[in-house]
């Protein structure tokens, strides 16, 4: 049984619930006598898949800051945002809460604190004990990062407050920490998880659990956070040297439990017990039923809306389409081999293009047709798709192809939230801040020969020879776009290097109409167009034309929401909160 159906069960066991309960009416088991759940590690491992539950990240398909889209918020796809059109307000950034729901970061803290203290109290074995606790740390670190990244320093609430009476203001009277205070505590208790959880958990029924390298790998994230010009604007490379360590510890750890690059870039996300590349996971199954349903909704939400029963979000842009390398893994325009040209925009890509962007006349098998072509094309000023397209692309990148339409909705394709690739980058990054350069090219070198991008003469993938320190942050930064394009860190990849500004200010994204030429078509094009030649059909019988996706602004990030203000309403509630420098306050988030 994969860890996802123990989660689920762990609300509809008798020995917790007269009755099971649909999934989104779990219940926090803690309320339920706890002498008698905690000296029970079965019971306690059911507290432990609660917090499990609230706390995995899901797929890209949930919001980001201000409740956007996160692909929204990049040159990755589009969307209409406050945080792009820079009209952001002090109360627009909600993410820190202002009381102790079960659906904020403070509220889920909470919880977190309370099985921490709940454990130790109880009477069961010390090894026990900390391997249980330790996975909770895990998810009490993530949940601190996510204030950290938007806000900087906050409260550090490490013990379980009461939720009713006078002391239920203790946590309004709280003061921020100090942002190097924050990391400091996040590191010490993904520290605990490192120390405490197995390199591999022994049974595949444990799929997802946290193991050493995942805590690792998620303390390489943080410290590199930590070391980029977000956090560390004078490039100090004390924090670099931190973050590197961290990302070599992580490194090192998983490959010594057998964790590595998968043998194909896309269908990584198609296995999952023994998946050599998944990290981090969130499991989902295939019930149909409400008890015990757990389904991934990214792949019904992403696909065509006639392959599934939703489908249509995070649609590439055009600015995404263009960026993706050559098959030489020279930038477009840049290569001596193979020319480019908007016209034949899929023609001599980088492999990756095509498993991770379909466009039209592409080959995308879909609902169990291996030889399924999508045609996206307008005629006369008319779709030939049920529903169009708004950017004239859609994201194949873990994407089921064999199910049935019908069955979309109820997918349980795992979502890998850090991919050992993700920690072979964050290694380059950190190895370029302290001028490990050869280490960064061995990285990146690794992950374009897995990507099937060829080597040429001098074995460098297309990457240019002797890069600069400068040089080679740029270059690593490019290969995350492409490597984890549409897994949700381009805005944060962008973000904690300050360059949104460069990158998209002034700027509208943009989509494409391909339109059937009005003559010249052969008459029997539509029922032979899977048979001719798709560099005859785009020569000869398309032509491509471009919109606006930002029809309102154009694009005007601003520069104080690297670090987005503390909502007046919970400073109201909270008279010991300073606000952030860069919103009026006194609070220094670098310090």
């Amino acid at each position: 049984m994969k860890l996802v159906n123990k989660i689920v069960l762990a609300f509809c066991s008798s020995l917790a619930l007269t009755s099971c309960m649909k999934v989104l009416d779990k219940t926090d088991l803690s309320a339920t006598s706890g002498a008698l759940i905690f000296s029970d590690s079965t019971l306690t491992q059911m507290n432990l898949n609660y917090i499990y539950d609230q706390n995995l990240p899901t797929p890209i398909g949930s919001f980001g800051p201000e409740g956007s889209s996160i692909t929204s918020l990049s040159d990755e796809s589009y969307g209409e945002s406050k945080i792009l059109q820079g009209t952001v307000q002090i109360n627009d950034i909600g993410d820190f809460g202002t009381s102790l729901s079960a659906t904020n970061n403070y509220g889920k803290i909470r919880v977190i604190n309370m099985f921490l203290n709940d454990v130790n109290n109880g009477s069961l074995p010390q090894y026990t004990k900390n391997k249980l606790r330790a996975q909770a740390q895990f998810f009490r670190a993530w949940r601190y990062f996510d204030l950290v990244r938007i806000y900087g320093g906050v409260p550090l609430v490490l013990s379980p407050l009461n939720a009713v009476g006078v002391e239920a203001k203790q946590l309004a009277f709280l003061p921020r920490n100090s942002t190097t205070e924050s990391f400091a505590q996040i590191v010490r208790d993904l520290d605990s998880t490192i120390a405490s959880v197995p390199g591999r958990w022994p049974s595949s029924s444990d799929w997802g659990r946290i193991t050493k390298g995942a805590a690792a790998a998620f303390k390489g994230r943080v410290l590199l956070y930590a070391a980029s010009p977000q956090f560390n604007p004078n490039d100090q490379q004390s924090d670099w040297q931190a973050a590197y360590d961290a990302n070599k510890q992580a490194y090192d750890l998983l490959t010594a439990n057998g964790y590595g690059l998968h043998a194909s870039f896309d269908q990584l996300w198609f296995q999952e017990v023994n998946n050599p590349e998944a990290v981090l996971v969130t499991g989902y199954n295939t019930e149909t039923g409400d008890q015990l349903r757990k389904n991934n909704g990214y792949d019904n939400a992403t696909r065509p809306s006639y392959a599934g029963t939703g489908g249509g979000s995070n649609q590439p842009s055009w600015e995404m389409v263009k960026a993706f390398p050559m098959l030489d893994g020279k930038k477009p325009g840049e290569s001596a081999k193979y020319a480019y040209s908007d016209q034949l925009f899929y023609k001599n890509r980088d492999p990756r293009f095509d498993k991770t962007i379909a466009y039209n006349g592409a080959n995308w098998p879909l609902n169990g047709n291996t030889a399924y072509k999508l045609w996206t094309y307008f005629v006369n000023g008319k779709t030939i798709e049920p529903k169009a397209t708004n950017t004239g692309f859609y994201t194949r990148k873990a994407i089921n192809p064999s199910v049935a339409a019908g069955d979309v909705q109820y997918l349980g394709t795992d979502w890998i939230e850090i991919r050992f690739a993700e920690v072979m980058l964050n290694l380059a990054e950190s190895a370029t801040g302290i001028n490990k350069l050869d280490e960064a090219y061995t990285q990146l070198k690794a992950l374009r020969k897995r990507a099937g991008i060829e080597a040429g003469t001098d074995g460098m993938y297309g990457l240019k020879a002797n890069m600069t320190r400068a040089e080679m942050f740029s270059a690593i930064l490019y290969e995350r776009q492409i490597e984890l394009a549409f897994e949700g860190k381009r805005f944060w990849d962008l973000r904690r290097w300050k360059r949104i500004e460069q990158t998209l200010n002034g700027t509208r994204r943009t989509g494409v109409i391909i339109n059937l030429n009005a003559t010249g078509v052969p008459a029997d094009f539509a029922a032979n167009r899977d048979n001719i030649s798709l560099d005859s059909a785009y020569t000869n019988y398309f032509t491509l034309t471009f919109k606006q996706l930002d029809t309102k602004y154009a694009i005007a990030w601003k520069p104080e929401y690297y670090f987005f203000a503390i909502p007046q309403s919970a400073i109201d509630n909270n008279p010991k909160l300073i606000q952030n420098n860069t919103w009026g306050g006194a609070f220094d988030p670098l310090q």
